[in-house]
């Protein structure tokens, strides 16, 4: 491998579906494939990873349940929002690893109910900034940083392609988050699949969100399947876009397998690694 990029496996993509593997065997994987993290991985596995010499890049927020669907966007859940990535921030720290999830939540005042009512895109925002600004000295002393992640809404067809309700589905507007907060441990999770759906014209995104962008992952699209012909995104020159504009930290293979998970994964880390 060439190395430029840093690639990372996604845990609940290989250890909840496709092949299921546990952490033994997505380390062995990650290892062979010349991958350097297992990102999303709970705590409890950590110290697993570091028996094989590998990180978790990108730690969970410690929100329970589909953690995307409660987040800063809405005052009935900040208070635990915050607490939770506060410890996960803590945790992340003492184990050397540097990055820890976080979203915007479901626009609806009952994340899980949609007749609720819902939180209008500017309220939203403001709530947004002003946790994450609450968060966000803990996270510079603590010498970790937040990725707040951009997720697509139009994809209806799986719990886990696309996440009809949440807020920050357009990329400007995780963006303009980002930078209102105005800290260096505050950065965008940039997923190339669900840009793709929701907003498309990849290359100059990253050309425009490069000041704010502290995570990938990828996925093909549509279906957020392999890394193959079968898909619309090309992969080879994202990566050199990434590393033209400086980009340091990690790419996470986030992606549903459909077949053979460990060819998939070669296939995948083979093509981005330009």
């Amino acid at each position: 491998m060439k190395g430029r990029i840093k690639q990372s496996l996604v845990y609940w993509c290989y250890g909840i579906t496709g092949d299921k593997w546990d952490i033994e065997k997505m380390c062995q994987v990650a290892k062979d494939l010349g991958c350097k993290s297992i990102e999303l991985a709970e705590p409890k596995d950590w110290p697993t990873l570091k028996k094989h010499g590998l990180v978790c890049a990108l730690s969970p927020n410690g929100m329970p349940g589909a953690p995307f669907m409660k987040g800063f966007n809405n005052p009935a859940y900040q208070p635990e929002v915050i607490a939770r990535t506060t410890e996960m921030i803590d945790a992340s720290a003492a184990a050397g690893f540097p990055s820890v999830i976080a979203f915007t939540g479901y626009k609806w005042r009952d994340a899980e109910n949609p007749k609720s009512g819902e939180i209008s895109l500017e309220e939203g925002a403001d709530n947004c900034v002003k946790g994450l600004k609450q968060i966000a000295s803990h996270a510079e002393k603590k010498g970790v940083t937040l990725c707040l992640e951009h997720l697509n809404t139009r994809d209806d067809s799986h719990p886990m392609k696309g996440h009809p309700g949440y807020q920050g589905d357009d990329c400007d507007y995780v963006a303009n988050i980002v930078r209102r907060v105005g800290s260096p441990r505050v950065k965008m999770l940039f997923d190339f699949y669900h840009v793709q759906v929701m907003n498309g014209d990849l290359m100059r995104r990253v050309e425009q969100c490069k000041d704010v962008i502290g995570h990938i992952h990828t996925a093909g699209c549509p279906g957020r399947g392999e890394l193959d012909d079968a898909q619309e995104i090309n992969y080879p020159p994202l990566m050199r876009k990434l590393l033209d504009i400086g980009y340091q930290g990690y790419v996470g293979q986030e992606f549903i397998p459909t077949r053979d998970a460990l060819a998939g994964l070669k296939q995948a880390v083979a093509l981005c690694d330009v």
